[in-house]
């Protein structure tokens, strides 16, 4: 009904429903599972005990919704995981399985998007054969064996979108234009997009500095909406801008599909930029508080002292306070509750990047029930008594954003890539998320929407959807693993609080788990001067093998071509 490239969309949200199908059940199955059940309970530990201060407001709706209270002490998070090596009777090793979930997920990620990369161009590598291509349409087309009349309709209505699709390829073939003012309003439209884009860099900019200027005042002495402004810029930029960037774009007169293209990679760049922003702004909102960069890594070891020896204070002021002098007996037991705790600034990150999926995830919602259900309801009902004719004029049916909805796939995955490390249920929401968005947006396009003006024929493969999806999983893992290599974790909470850096917990495992000699052949094994050179080893194959197969393709393509002039000479 509404063409392929509006199909393209969905098979790609399906296929991504199926990326984190996985990667919930390995964060469910070997970190949040084995932690609820066979590690410490809530309450026994400091880290899993809501504090006595905020035990008052720890169940209430807005502090929920906030994801504090109860859910930030709760398996949903990073610091309440305890750093023992083995738990429970069958002695699972929760820190190692974090750190190896953690990988395991990146590595399995990059593995499948890749693999979808290579089956898709084998896929397209013979080109398209257009020749004749009304007539095998006409003559060709129908499925005889069809006995079902829905099923009938919908494959009369795929026929005609064919049809349409094949009329703009050759209408685009054919087309005559003017090259300088083509040119003239290319340049127009880029310098526009590029204006936009600065724009919503300083706007953004400008939102974190005030965001950091709440924090230092207190964000309790500001409402809902100062706590939660950089996640709604930027979920109303990534609404907006799109729209404005489909404007520019009617300027530039380019083929339906590169048009699409464009679209893409300007929203792409706004999305990035948006990103990264907000990494940012996290990593200057945890300098504020617990100084982790590297140039005030001293300061942040200061400040751990400093609360250390706050808490050495305390243990020694109610010790002395309760128990006599030159007593023996047993220290006094002290509610978790009670405990002052250091500051945990893996969980504050996971809850910023669980806050901004909800958020992104509500705005999408609201969007379609505003922006094109009431939309064509007042379109539908209106039409008979209005001035004008809604349907054809202003405000008309919306059309389905393509570039909108796949951009915004694109970067909540990057955003759960970049997460799940300090929330582990960050895939179970997207799941929910993905699950969801099927039904509601499928419901959403064949009621609400109508088809584009001019249908246009997709890639056979979603291969540029797959690029920037592999671009966005590379940026993502950056800061993943600069936490993982640079930064020290926080003393006080997480599987991995008492070590140096996180990855620790692998040559702990290799010292006490396995025999001396395997040691030895990992630490030889993770040389720089054996790694260095095999990776060197690997470009030069992939070269080889990238040089070979253009060379084959080329081949196939020219053999193509003799088998279709020896055809035209036969006919």
């Amino acid at each position: 009904h509404f063409g392929s490239s509006v199909a393209s969309y969905f098979i790609f949200l399906r296929w991504m429903y199926g990326i984190n199908m996985i990667l919930f059940g390995l964060t469910f199955g070997l970190v949040m599972v084995p932690e609820a059940l066979m590690g410490k309970p809530y309450g026994s530990l400091p880290r899993k005990t809501v504090p006595r201060a905020e035990e008052a407001s720890a169940m209430n709706f807005a502090t929920l919704w906030d994801f504090s209270g109860f859910a930030q002490y709760s398996v949903l998070f990073y610091g309440y995981y305890n750093n023992q090596r083995t738990i429970g009777w069958l002695k699972f090793r929760m820190p190692l399985s974090y750190f190896l979930v953690g990988v395991g997920t990146i590595g399995y990620s990059f593995m499948i998007v890749i693999r979808t990369m290579a089956r898709n161009a084998n896929e397209e590598g013979g080109g398209d054969d257009t020749s004749f291509n009304f007539s095998w349409k006409m003559f060709t087309s129908w499925d005889y064996l069809i006995g079902n009349p829905e099923t009938a309709d919908n494959k009369f209505a795929s026929i005609t979108t064919s049809f349409k699709e094949a009329i703009v390829e050759e209408q685009e073939s054919r087309k005559e234009e003017n090259i300088h003012l083509t040119r003239f309003l290319r340049v127009l439209a880029n310098f526009l997009a590029l204006c936009t884009l600065a724009g919503s860099g300083y706007l953004i900019f400008f939102v974190v500095r005030r965001s950091q200027k709440f924090a230092l005042e207190g964000l309790e002495n500001y409402g809902w909406w100062e706590r939660n402004e950089v996640n709604m810029v930027m979920s109303l930029l990534g609404m907006f801008c799109p729209t404005l960037f489909d404007v520019i774009s009617s300027l530039e007169n380019y083929h339906p599909r590169i048009a699409l293209r464009w679209q893409l990679g300007r929203i792409f760049a706004l999305f990035l930029g948006n990103l990264y922003t907000f990494i940012i702004a996290l990593m200057d909102e945890i300098n504020l508080k617990a100084s982790y960069l590297p140039p005030f890594t001293i300061f942040k070891l200061e400040e751990e002292k400093i609360v250390k020896y706050n808490m050495t204070i305390w243990e020694a002021s109610l010790y002395n306070g309760t128990i006599p002098q030159n007593s023996t007996a047993s220290p006094v037991h002290v509610d978790p509750a009670d405990v002052p705790r250091g500051p945990c600034w893996e969980t504050m990150v996971g809850q910023e990047f669980v806050r901004l999926t909800v958020s992104d995830t509500m705005t999408t919602y609201i969007t379609i029930l505003i922006g094109d259900f009431l939309r064509a309801v007042f379109v539908r009902f209106f039409n008979y008594c209005w001035c004008w004719d809604l349907e054809y004029g202003f405000p008309s049916y919306s059309e389905f954003d393509i570039s909108g909805n796949v951009l915004g796939l694109i970067f909540n995955q990057g955003m759960i890539w970049m997460g799940s490390f300090y929330a582990p249920c960050l895939p179970a929401i997207n799941v929910f998320r993905l699950h969801t968005s099927m039904y509601l947006q499928c419901w959403a396009v064949m009621c609400c929407n109508v088809p584009q003006e001019r249908v246009f024929k997709a890639s056979r493969s979603n291969n540029f959807y797959m690029a920037m999806l592999l671009f966005i999983l590379f940026l993502s893992t950056l800061p993943a693993v600069y936490t993982i290599v640079s930064i020290p974790p926080s003393f006080d909470c997480g599987p991995f609080s008492g070590k140096t850096r996180m990855f620790e917990v692998i040559s702990e495992t290799l010292e006490h788990d396995f025999p001396s000699w395997f040691g030895k052949v990992f630490g030889y094994a993770s040389n720089p001067g054996l790694i260095l050179p095999f990776i060197l080893l690997m470009v030069l194959s992939i070269y080889y093998l990238n040089a070979t197969s253009k060379s084959y393709k080329e081949a196939n393509l020219e053999l193509k071509k003799k088998l279709q002039s020896v055809r035209n000479k036969v006919l």
